[in-house]
């Protein structure tokens, strides 16, 4: 039969599109297993296990965060929502030589003090493995290493050691006896992956599975193993920095699209507390068009340094350039400045940044933003102890965002000292070390900051 890799779809026969999803050129060629054996092995997974249990007894016997298990990184803890679950499965994936197998040795490694750790690797042997464990310089008394690329192995072992956490390095490179195809085949991805939930809900060990990714940055393989496990985390990275995020996209214990910030050095990867260093940069005096925001990063607010720059067009067609947030919010943003704001860029190039390599998916950036290109083209330096945030509104007004006060506060925490936010959002009750003003349209703002 014939496999979609998209939607993991089957056909009878090869076709240039895949009769189910659509997608192009994305069917492979796979053996179909025997009648006997897949009806055995549906009529096993369809087998119940056990009577139903009352939910509020179960609630009763598990105290809320008795369940998890910290893996001695804070930043890491925060992306999984406190820490590890038992009988969980979540699957990483970054590119190559980002550090997974680094951040993962040292998570078996931060586990110390509780059951073994058994740690599965089909890309590397063991004395490999020890080498990067003895440049960590840690205590791996309690983890055990098993070079291997057969799941049933790797399953038995499991069932025999009952660790509470188990590491598989990585999902490609394993394979299951019973599933006829190639490691890394669509069929196998699946199937492995099945199999180590199964595991882990069967035997309360967690289970982190490593992926590759594609050229793209997602993790290969069918989007349905995305479905099958419990949270999926993005290891990222800008290039030539030594910086490193890890980024939820999924995740059934937690808040999704948390992110935790790590610096790479030579015996490993060490958090960075203050992940606001990273984003601001900024020059010790007042620079023409930048500006610093506040934006949120998962559950904690953050504060990063946005820059515009306006340049006399000497093309027929102005530029926009656009670097860490939508180009198309930006044309509306310009568009605002031009109807409501008095700042025409029609005749310029436009250039916006988020400093340190940040993606901003929410509209508070808009207003500053807009100051800073204003600052760009009007030549002011904005005082450098103020903090801006706020979204634009097609009429021209100021729009509150969510958790102000946070934003605020965090602010005052970091030593700014002024901020200009939207009417909205000025707190009921003084925040102490600094002054809030509030806009609610975007000529006040322009008004109160450039003058």
């Amino acid at each position: 039969m014939h496999v979609c890799d998209a939607c993991h779809g089957e056909s009878p026969k090869w076709q240039g599109q895949c009769p189910h999803c659509g997608a192009w050129n994305t069917l492979t060629a796979q053996i179909a297993p025997a009648a006997g054996r897949a009806s055995a092995t549906r009529r096993a997974s369809l087998t119940p296990t056990g009577g139903a249990s009352g939910l509020a007894e179960a609630m009763r016997a598990t105290p809320e965060g008795s369940t998890r298990t910290g893996v001695g990184m804070g930043e890491l803890d925060r992306v999984l929502g406190g820490g590890l679950v038992p009988g969980s499965v979540t699957l990483i994936g970054g590119e190559p030589g980002i550090g997974k197998s680094t951040l993962l040795l040292q998570v078996a490694q931060g586990i110390a003090g509780s059951p073994a750790v058994l740690y599965a690797t089909g890309e590397e042997s063991v004395d490999q493995v020890a080498m990067r464990a003895r440049r960590l310089e840690g205590a791996f008394g309690h983890v055990q290493v098993v070079a291997q690329t057969d799941l049933d192995t790797i399953l038995e072992l499991t069932a025999r050691i009952k660790p509470a956490l188990l590491i598989v390095d990585s999902i490609q490179t394993m394979a299951l006896a019973s599933v006829p195809s190639a490691a890394g085949a669509v069929t196998q991805l699946r199937e492995c992956t099945a199999a180590l939930v199964r595991q882990a809900k069967s035997s309360a060990t967690a289970v982190v599975i490593v992926g590759h990714v594609t050229k793209d940055g997602a993790i290969a393989g069918p989007r349905m193993l995305e479905h099958l496990v419990d949270t999926v985390l993005y290891f990222e990275r800008d290039a030539g920095s030594r910086f490193r995020r890890v980024r939820a996209a999924k995740n059934r214990f937690g808040a999704a699209h948390e992110l935790g910030f790590f610096l790479m050095q030579d015996n490993g990867l060490r958090e960075v507390k203050n992940p606001a260093a990273i984003f601001l940069s900024r020059a010790p005096q007042p620079v023409i068009g930048s500006l610093v925001m506040v934006t949120r990063d998962g559950t904690r607010p953050l504060l990063v340094e946005v820059q515009g720059l306006v340049d006399a067009s000497r093309l027929g067609a102005p530029r926009r350039v656009a670097q860490g947030i939508d180009a198309g919010r930006l044309a509306m943003v310009l568009a605002v400045l031009n109807r409501h704001g008095g700042i025409g860029l029609q005749e310029h190039d436009v250039f916006a940044n988020v400093v340190g390599g940040l993606d901003i998916d929410e509209p508070a950036w808009d207003l500053p933003v807009a100051l800073a290109l204003a600052s760009s083209l009007r030549e002011f330096a904005l005082p450098p102890d103020l903090v801006v945030f706020g979204e634009l509104g097609l009429t021209g007004e100021v729009r509150p965002v969510t958790f102000g006060e946070e934003r605020i506060r965090e602010a005052a925490k970091l030593g700014y000292r002024r901020a200009l936010v939207p009417e909205a959002n000025v707190p009921r009750q003084a925040v102490e070390g600094i002054e809030v003003r509030g806009v609610a349209r975007i000529e006040d703002a322009i008004r109160k900051v450039l003058g």
